[in-house]
């Protein structure tokens, strides 16, 4: 069972008693009676966060020693925040809990000589990342298929995602059948490069705002441009059996309902790769997928509503300060989870995996994924952690390596920050370099 996080009394009783004043005042109060090496760690801390570049943002910060579960450094863990991309760090959770070793692809009955498939969310059929074939060839056994799309029945964006974002990569449709990771992919070479080539007389050759239009699948690519870009394409039942067709070079019929069978389940790739790609390159249409997967071993119905709240009453109902989770990536502005609920989730987490294995998920600071530019340790990483962007927004939590050889656990939330980006992280690198060097 987790062991609840220890948070010195007296601090908490200062923190009661005072009205909100500033900094200088109150993290001090949070380690007294503490070691040496604890009060030199606040010190230290104490110096970046009472400046003036935080009095008008919300910032939360979370530390605990990974061994005796000690509290090292608490503010503000208890509120709520706009987590942004952190909330993959529950998704992964999530999958941790409920998936098996490989991907599961598709379920199916076989009746007589026709195979009747439905989808269960896979993110990497067709996917450019992965490039398997398992369920082409899988589905290249049969002649006769009858394909079943009705067992997702919510919406193809999140809630509270923002709607003018729809062309964007970042945000694909979500759904039971995803293929080619729903997006065109559109390369600007001699002939220009269209996948899937469906879709290649639907791209015009212009300079436009807009990547796609809002309603139809018509796409518009700049001759002058040299990179390769992913476009979302709208998704329909009518699209899916068009795709699927053209993949398998066969016909393939739409049914509303499987025979009444027992269901077996075809499996495609290793777990492990999909969460690592999710996790270390932030990639939401993964995350949204990855929930609807792990639903998929719950019930026939895809639901990532149902997923969120079975974890939540099931796996995490005693987490520190219950979430409003309401999304598998973290595009949402409707999430808002603490500092504290962040950590309850990485400590559970590195209590269940080996550490090997865990901080392979993540991205490691100045070597990959998201971090690939910021934290740098000296000789090997110190912080594994998922960070979490949007406007006015950035969020890190994981885990800090510090030279004594200890394990850290931390969350670091920022909301409603006006300055540069840039400049938060900064700041955040110097007080983990102090927190690494110190404690």
């Amino acid at each position: 069972m987790l062991r609840q996080f220890s948070i010195f009394p007296t601090g908490l009783t200062y923190l009661k008693l005072m009205k909100k004043t500033t900094l200088f005042i109150l993290l001090p109060a949070l380690i007294i009676g503490c070691s040496s090496a604890k009060r030199s760690l606040l010190k230290n801390t104490e110096t970046f966060l009472q400046s003036a570049f935080y009095d008008e943002q919300f910032t939360g910060f979370l530390l605990i020693n990974s061994q005796n579960k000690d509290t090292l450094l608490d503010f503000n863990s208890s509120k709520y925040f706009t987590p942004a991309s952190n909330t993959k760090i529950f998704t992964l959770f999530t999958a941790l809990q409920l998936l098996p070793d490989h991907i599961p692809a598709l379920k199916y009955i076989e009746q007589g000589d026709t195979l009747f498939v439905e989808g269960t969310g896979d993110p990497t059929f067709l996917h450019s990342y992965f490039e398997q074939n398992s369920t082409i060839d899988f589905l290249n056994q049969y002649d006769h298929i009858a394909l079943h799309l009705d067992n997702y029945k919510e919406e193809k964006l999140g809630s509270g995602w923002a709607w003018d974002d729809y062309h964007y990569y970042y945000q694909p449709e979500i759904g039971a059948l995803p293929m080619y990771g729903n997006v065109t992919t559109v390369h600007n070479s001699s002939p220009m490069q269209v996948t899937p080539s469906y879709f290649k007389d639907s791209v015009i050759a212009i300079r436009y705002h807009k990547n796609r239009d809002l309603e139809q699948n018509r796409f518009y690519f700049s001759s002058r441009r040299k990179d390769t870009v992913e476009i979302p394409f709208r998704t329909s039942a009518l699209l899916t059996q068009t795709l699927l067709q053209k993949a398998l070079k066969k016909e393939i019929s739409l049914v509303q309902q499987l025979p009444q069978s027992d269901k077996k389940v075809f499996y495609s790739v290793a777990t492990d790769t999909v969460l690592k790609r999710m996790m270390q390159v932030s990639d939401n249409f993964l995350a949204e997928q990855l929930l609807l997967l792990s639903s998929s071993t719950l019930s026939d119905t895809l639901s990532s509503t149902k997923v969120r709240d079975h974890i939540l009453e099931q796996q995490l109902s005693n987490v520190t300060h219950p979430p409003r989770w309401v999304d598998g990536s973290g595009l949402s502005r409707y999430n808002l989870f603490t500092p504290g609920s962040m950590v309850t989730v990485l400590d559970k987490l590195y209590d269940q995996l080996p550490h090997e294995r865990l901080f392979d998920f993540f991205p490691a600071g100045g070597i990959n994924g998201t971090l690939e530019d910021w934290y740098a340790g000296d000789a090997e990483p110190y912080i594994y952690a998922k960070s979490g962007s949007l406007g006015n927004v950035y969020c890190l939590s994981g885990y800090l390596l510090t030279k004594s050889g200890k394990t850290l656990i931390f969350s670091f939330m920022n909301n409603h920050f006006r300055q540069p980006t840039a400049e938060v992280k900064k700041r955040m690198q110097q007080i983990f370099e102090e927190i690494r060097d110190l404690y």
